[in-house]
C-alpha cells in the first residue's frame, strides 16, 4: 500500500498561498516533486525555496505527479482543475471552488467524470476545536442545531487594493468570496450541509475605493484605490428547507471591532467558536430543584496546531489509499458558491433570492 509520504505531489500556482502550503508539505516530509507557474520570477523564487523544479507548463508538472494542490487566483482555477483531473490527478483545490458559479459548475462536471477526486481547500473544517464541536454534534448534545451567527469581520484588512483580490474579474468579487466563503462553508458544516432554499444578501463597498482609506495591517503592497472594483465587507441571511437559519457577517474593512466568532444555537445546548483563538465554550441549562444555566471552556488536546496541514494530511491519506475523501467535498462546495452567488443577485435585485 503507497504510504501518505510518497504520494508526488506538485503545486500549481507559486504565490504565498503555494509557498505556504510547500511548507507546510515539507515539514511533514511529503515527497513535494515540483511546482507550475507562468511567471518565471516566481518559479525562480519556488526553486531557490525549496529546491525542486518549476514548471511553466502544466502538462510537464502533471506527467511526474500523482496529486496537485492549485493556489492559483480564483479566475484561473477551472483550468487548471479540469486538466488535472483530465490527466488522471487527485486534485486539492483551493477556496474558493471559483470565481463565478458558472466555473464552479464546470469544475464539479469535470470532477464527477474523473478517474481521480477533487478536494477543495476549506481548511477551517480541520481546526481541532471544530472536530470536537461535531463530535458533540453527533453525540446529540446539543439536539438540533437550528441557527449559526457566523462573523469573518476585520476591521481593517483588505488583502492589498490593486492586487488581483480586489478585482472582480480575478477574484469574482471581495470579502465575500474570499473570507466569507469559509464562514458560509464552516455554517453549512455546523448545519450537516443542508438544502438552502433562500439567501438575502446586501454587499458594500465603503472603504477600500477611498484615498484616505486609513489602515495599520495590510495583507499585501497597498497600489492605491484605482484597483478596488469589489465589496469590503457583506450582510446575509440563509435559510434551509427545514427552516434552518444562518446569520453573516464578513468584512474586510468596517467601523467595528475585529469578530471571528461563530454563535452555534441547538434545542439543548450551544457554543460559541472563536476561529482566531481556537476557543470553544458550550452554552448548557439544567433543570434541577436550582435551575440553571452554565458555561463550560473546551480544553482541548492539540495535535495538529495547522488546519492546513490537517487538510493536507487528509488529502495525502486520501491519495494513498485511491478513496476520495467524504470531507471537503465538490458537491459541498458547489452548494457553498450557490449561496455566494445568490448573496451577490439578492444584493443587486434588493430581495431575496430563492435556490429551491
Amino acid at each position: 500500500m503507497t504510504r501518505a509520504n510518497d504520494v508526488a505531489v506538485g503545486i500549481v500556482g507559486l504565490g504565498g498561498i503555494g509557498h505556504h502550503h510547500a511548507t507546510k508539505l515539507l515539514d511533514r516530509d511529503a515527497n513535494l516533486i515540483g511546482g507550475m507557474d507562468i511567471d518565471a520570477d516566481a518559479r525562480r523564487r519556488f526553486h531557490e525555496e525549496f529546491g525542486v523544479h518549476a514548471y511553466e507548463d502544466e502538462s510537464d508538472l502533471y506527467a511526474v505527479c500523482d496529486a496537485v494542490l492549485i493556489t492559483t487566483p480564483n479566475r484561473f482555477h477551472e483550468e487548471y482543475a479540469v486538466s488535472a483531473l483530465e490527466a488522471g490527478l487527485d486534485v486539492l483545490l483551493e477556496k474558493p471552488l471559483a470565481h463565478t458559479l458558472e466555473s464552479a459548475e464546470r469544475i464539479a462536471e469535470a470532477a464527477r467524470a474523473a478517474e481521480g477526486f477533487c478536494m477543495v481547500g476549506f481548511n477551517n473544517r480541520f481546526a481541532e476545536p471544530v472536530q470536537v464541536l461535531k463530535g458533540y454534534q453527533a453525540e446529540g448534545r446539543f439536539g438540533e442545531t437550528t441557527h449559526v451567527e457566523a462573523n469573518y469581520i476585520r476591521r481593517r484588512g483588505v488583502p492589498g487594493r490593486g492586487s488581483w483580490f480586489t478585482s472582480r474579474d480575478v477574484a469574482g468579487g471581495g470579502a465575500l468570496i474570499d473570507i466569507g466563503v469559509h464562514a458560509i462553508d464552516l455554517s453549512l458544516y455546523f448545519l450537516d450541509h443542508p438544502e438552502v432554499v433562500e439567501v438575502s444578501g446586501e454587499t458594500r463597498s465603503e472603504f477600500g475605493g477611498r484615498d484616505d482609506y486609513a489602515f495599520v495591517h495590510m495583507w499585501g503592497d497597498d497600489n492605491g484605490s484605482d484597483g478596488f472594483d469589489v465589496e469590503d465587507s457583506a450582510s446575509a441571511f440563509i435559510r434551509d428547507a427545514d427552516g434552518n437559519t444562518v446569520s453573516l457577517e464578513v468584512a474586510w474593512a468596517t467601523n467595528r471591532p475585529t469578530n471571528d466568532e461563530f454563535v452555534i444555537r441547538g434545542t439543548e445546548a450551544g457554543a460559541t467558536f472563536d476561529r482566531g483563538s481556537d476557543e470553544l465554550t458550550l452554552h448548557e441549562a439544567t433543570a434541577f430543584d436550582d435551575d440553571h444555566h452554565h458555561f463550560s471552556d473546551a480544553e482541548i488536546e492539540t495535535r495538529e496546531s495547522d488546519s492546513h496541514a490537517a487538510e493536507q494530511a487528509r488529502f495525502l491519506d486520501a491519495v494513498a489509499a485511491g478513496e476520495a475523501p467524504d470531507i471537503n467535498t465538490i458537491e459541498e462546495a458547489l452548494s457553498v458558491q450557490r449561496v455566494i452567488d445568490a448573496i451577490y443577485r439578492s444584493s443587486e435585485r434588493g430581495e431575496a433570492v430563492r435556490l429551491d
